[in-house]
């Protein structure tokens, strides 16, 4: 039996980026495999990788020989194999959900390389256009997320005074609507939330710039 956790990964997914949060927040070791998104057509769309995962998407962690795509679903099994510190504790675990599937259902399709690829190739799309549109769409979930986070008024986090699977899909949300020119000064209690998390070791380590498929880091290298 294989033990290893194995995370394909690229460095802009902030699908990717939630699980490995998750992974430096329980401390668990694992070998990080880049899957560059748009060099080579994608390398997600290589035959190779497609037998791994038909998806032709990251995140894709390998675990007991089983192969487990969606990072909700990750988030899921990381929980149950890795208990403490608990990402969806039982008191709260539909509240978390709730706030986490507006990030996951209502804006991460939206934002997906493959919906803005098409966009752009099916519908004439210009960037500007596109950036605007997708904008749109961020801020209306983010607004939804905030009043959710807001609701809890004594709590420095989203829900309760813990990290949860919350802020694993908050931050690198965040690090996207600011890529797609959202103002950020509209949502207080996520740049609160943010500022707490942004100094803590996992978040730092899960940072785009901090992996080793991130061109920061080649510049770095060089």
């Amino acid at each position: 039996m294989n033990n290893k956790i194995k995370l394909y990964s690229y460095y802009r997914s902030s699908c990717s980026y939630r699980i490995r949060i998750a992974l430096y927040l329980k401390k668990i070791p694992f070998e990080y495999i880049p899957v560059h998104l748009t060099k080579s057509g994608g390398e997600q769309n290589s035959e190779e990788y497609k037998k791994l995962n038909p998806e032709a998407q990251v995140p894709c962690l390998i675990h007991n020989n089983q192969v487990l795509t969606q990072s909700m679903a990750i988030l899921q099994y990381l929980d149950d194999i890795y208990p403490s510190p608990s990402l969806f504790p039982k008191d709260k675990k539909a509240q978390i959900i709730s706030l986490c599937e507006i990030i996951n259902s209502g804006i991460q399709p939206l934002q997906n390389l493959k919906v803005l690829k098409y966009l752009k190739t099916s519908y004439s799309g210009r960037q500007k256009e596109i950036t605007q549109w997708l904008s749109f769409w961020i801020q209306n979930g983010l607004s939804s997320v905030e009043k959710k986070a807001r609701e809890n008024k004594c709590s420095p986090f989203a829900i309760g005074n813990s990290i949860t699977a919350a802020e694993l899909f908050i931050i690198p949300q965040i690090y996207n609507a600011r890529r797609f020119n959202v103002n950020m000064n509209n949502f207080p209690k996520l740049l609160e939330i943010e500022e707490l998390c942004k100094h803590l070791h996992p978040f730092k380590k899960a940072h785009p710039d901090q992996q080793p498929d991130s061109p920061w880091q080649s510049r770095k290298n060089q």
